[in-house]
């Protein structure tokens, strides 16, 4: 069963808090990776932030079993940085902020994200 939609105006409240407690920054992650699903449609890249979600986006080969090729994680504040345009690509990778392995696993052309604009 596919993860339950959170609601664009849900997600950008939550993005947007200045004080966010576990539940708003899994509200705000969990968005965020489901706009980059929306918005990178495909399965060759996944993208893990634990604990709160993951998913796969980028056009390409498809993944289907075992541990994917393409594999991006970092953890829950540098995933929101990246994702709202706070922190570049090639810096949060350089730094070790992001760990990303595989040929296809780069978001630069990625973010940041449009959250701003998304619907409901």
């Amino acid at each position: 069963m596919p993860p339950k939609r959170i609601p664009a105006s849900v997600g950008r409240v939550a993005v947007s808090a200045t004080d966010r407690d576990r539940d708003t920054t899994a509200t705000a992650v969990r968005w965020l990776l489901q706009v980059l699903a929306e918005s990178a449609e495909g399965n060759t890249v996944e993208v893990r932030v634990p604990p709160f979600g993951a998913v796969q986006a980028i056009e390409g080969p498809r993944h289907t079993r075992g541990t994917p090729p393409n594999v991006i994680e970092t953890d829950a504040a540098t995933w929101i940085a990246l994702a709202t345009g706070e922190l570049a690509w090639a810096d949060a990778v350089g730094s070790g902020r992001v760990s990303a392995s595989g040929q296809r696993a780069d978001l630069t052309a990625h973010l940041p994200l449009a959250w701003e604009t998304m619907e409901s």
